[in-house]
C-alpha cells in the first residue's frame, strides 16, 4: 500500500505497463485497475475478484477522445459526456472493432461500458500511463465495495499488486450506468449518483420500460453488494440478533445519516455495510431509505445486498 502521490502514482503506472493490478481511488469507490488491451491482465482483474467472466468490466478513459477511439459515440453519447464527464456516469456504446480492447472487458457483447472518472489520482494514473484501464470495484466479486484503502485491503489482500491510498472515496456508491440502443432509446442499467431524470433531461425521453436484456453491465447480478450476513431492509427497530443501519430517525449501531441527507447516505452506505459485517451480531438490519434521488441508487443496492 501506497500513499497516492507523485511517487505512489509513478509506482502504479510501472505495476499496469507491466500487467499488474493496482487499486485505485475514484470518486465513486476504489477500482481494481488493469490494463484494458491485454487479455491476461484483464484476467488478472477476474482471479484476483473471482469475478463471473460473464460479467463485463467498466473501461476507464482520460476523456472523450480517448473514449471515441474505443467505441462509437453518437450525439446521445456526446450530450451525455458533455453534461456529467468527467463524473460518475457510464455509457454502454458500440465497441470499434479495431479499439484493441481485450475480449473479456466486454464478457462476449458487442458494446463496451466506458466512464471518464473525474478524481485526480484516477486521472493522473491514465494520463501517466497512457492506457485504457478496466476497473471494476476492487473487492471480492459480490462482496461489499471498498470506499477505503483499507477495505480493499480487508477483502483482496493479496490478491492486488499494489493499493494506492487516496482516503475514503467521497461519493460512495457506484458510477449510474447507461445503455444507448442501437435502435433508439436508452435503458437506465444501474442507478447511481447520477439520476434518471438528469439523464432523461439531456436525452428528452424517458428511460425505455420492459425486461432486462441479461447481463449488460456491471452490478445487475440479483446478488451483490453482500455482506455475507443475512440482510433485513425496512427495519424500524432492531431484532436481538441484528446489527442495525440507521437512518434519519431511526437510531442505529450506525447511521447512514442522522439528518436523513441523501448524499451523505449514499457516501457512507458501504462503510456502513462494512461495520455490520465485522459486527458480533449474525444479521444485519437496515432503517428505511427513501427510493426517490440518489435514493433509488442506495436501495437497489441494499436490495441486492439482501437478496
Amino acid at each position: 500500500m501506497l500513499a497516492a502521490d507523485a511517487a505512489g502514482v509513478a509506482a502504479a503506472v510501472a505495476v499496469l505497463a507491466r500487467g499488474g493490478t493496482v487499486a485505485v481511488p475514484t470518486e465513486t469507490v476504489y477500482g481494481l485497475a488493469a490494463r484494458a488491451d491485454r487479455d491476461a491482465a484483464v484476467a488478472g482483474i477476474y482471479r484476483a475478484k473471482g469475478r463471473p467472466d460473464f460479467n463485463p468490466l467498466i473501461v476507464h478513459v482520460p476523456d472523450v477522445a480517448a473514449a471515441a477511439r474505443l467505441a462509437v459515440l453518437d450525439e446521445r453519447a456526446l450530450a451525455l459526456a458533455d453534461a456529467f464527464w468527467p463524473g460518475a456516469l457510464t455509457l454502454v456504446v458500440p465497441r470499434r472493432a479495431d479499439c484493441g480492447l481485450a475480449a473479456a472487458v466486454s464478457a462476449g457483447l458487442p458494446t463496451v461500458a466506458l466512464r471518464c472518472p473525474a478524481h485526480p489520482v484516477m486521472q493522473a494514473v491514465l494520463r501517466q500511463s497512457g492506457l485504457a484501464l478496466a476497473a471494476p470495484s476492487a473487492n471480492r466479486s459480490g462482496a461489499i465495495s471498498p470506499t477505503t484503502a483499507a477495505h480493499v485491503a480487508a477483502s483482496l489482500g493479496r490478491r492486488v499488486d499494489l493499493v494506492l491510498d487516496g482516503g475514503e472515496t467521497r461519493q460512495g456508491i457506484e458510477s449510474t450506468i447507461v445503455g444507448l440502443r442501437a435502435e433508439g432509446g436508452w435503458a437506465l442499467l444501474r442507478p447511481g449518483p447520477i439520476t434518471g431524470e438528469q439523464i432523461a433531461a439531456v436525452l428528452g425521453e424517458a428511460a425505455e420500460q420492459g425486461a432486462a436484456r441479461g447481463i449488460e453491465a456491471p452490478g445487475q447480478l440479483a446478488s451483490h453488494y453482500a455482506p455475507g450476513k443475512p440482510v433485513r431492509l425496512q427495519a424500524q427497530s432492531a431484532q436481538a440478533d441484528e446489527f442495525l443501519i440507521g437512518f434519519g430517525s431511526v437510531i442505529g449501531d450506525v447511521t447512514l445519516s442522522a439528518e436523513a441527507d441523501l448524499a451523505e447516505a449514499a457516501a457512507r452506505l458501504y462503510a456502513c455495510l462494512h461495520a455490520g459485517a465485522a459486527a458480533q451480531q449474525p444479521c444485519i438490519a437496515v432503517a428505511p431509505v427513501p427510493d426517490v434521488g440518489i435514493g433509488a441508487a442506495i436501495n437497489d443496492r441494499l436490495r441486492r445486498a439482501a437478496a
